[in-house]
């Protein structure tokens, strides 16, 4: 939890805090527990309370302060990983990526040549949902946060060979610094920080693929959106129809994330 307290080796009847501490306690489960624990039949204690918990708050203050510059920072790291998104796929599939961009309007754009063009497509929206999912699971655990961390950090550093516009830059270069801040923070200091941080960029950029999608898929269409450059792919695929799809496809993942980090949580 987050301060374990302890009678005092001297034999003192006061407490000590230990500074060095695990947000979710690594104490082995019940007999009676399956491992994994895919039924969920040992859930919930205190950590997976404590989770569930951190989760709905940040869905909240996700919600109220959703138009607030507060968020602006965040908005821009998950249009970051939209385009990420496409930049990967591109790259999986054998094409050439030239330039990764951000811009003040919350828009981006991966300029790219070759690879599949309908898995660089879908992508974006998805593949920013499944970045949400996978930061929402590992935040369940001390190792595990800090090797999604690092790969985050590994994705910033690799788009500033990409970056081509002043907001990108800076974008990169912030993000950099606030993990590495927290990564340092909570290994000589405080810990679980780098878990608080890492769970709020799952559940902020699981939140933003959702919102994104419904706002530009299925409210309204544009020529230039996903959607409709699916629907030019496959004219039978009316661009709102794909934008439902891509959204039941988010929310499910969103979901499935946080299944699985109860599943790993409640199992060791």
């Amino acid at each position: 939890m987050f301060f374990r307290h302890g009678r005092d080796l001297q034999g003192g009847s006061g407490f000590r805090e230990n500074l060095d501490l695990d947000l979710w306690d690594d104490a082995p489960p019940p007999p009676e527990c399956s491992n994994p624990n895919w039924t969920l039949n040992c859930c919930c204690g205190d950590e997976e309370v404590i989770f569930i918990s951190l989760m709905c708050g940040y869905l909240l203050a996700n919600f109220l302060l959703w138009n607030s510059l507060l968020l602006k920072p965040m908005k821009f790291v998950a249009v970051f990983v939209h385009e990420m998104g496409h930049a990967t796929a591109c790259w999986i599939t054998g094409g050439k990526v030239s330039a990764i961009e951000v811009y003040n309007n919350e828009g981006g754009v991966a300029k790219y040549e070759g690879g599949k063009r309908c898995f660089v497509i879908s992508a974006g929206y998805l593949g920013c949902a499944f970045c949400g999912m996978v930061f929402v699971v590992l935040s369940g655990d001390r190792t595990a946060s800090l090797i999604i961390a690092c790969v985050f950090l590994s994705a910033l550093v690799t788009s500033l060979f990409f970056a081509k516009n002043r907001v990108m830059r800076m974008l990169s270069v912030g993000f950099i610094v606030l993990t590495v801040g927290f990564i340092l923070l909570d290994r000589l200091l405080f810990h679980p920080l780098l878990q608080f941080l890492t769970l709020f960029y799952g559940v902020f950029i699981g939140c933003f693929s959702v919102y994104d999608i419904y706002d530009d898929l299925i409210t309204r269409t544009e020529e230039g959106s996903d959607a409709y450059a699916c629907h030019q792919l496959i004219p039978c695929c009316l661009p709102r129809y794909v934008g439902l799809q891509f959204a039941l496809v988010g929310l499910g993942l969103q979901a499935f994330g946080l299944y699985l980090a109860l599943v790993w949580m409640t199992s060791t």
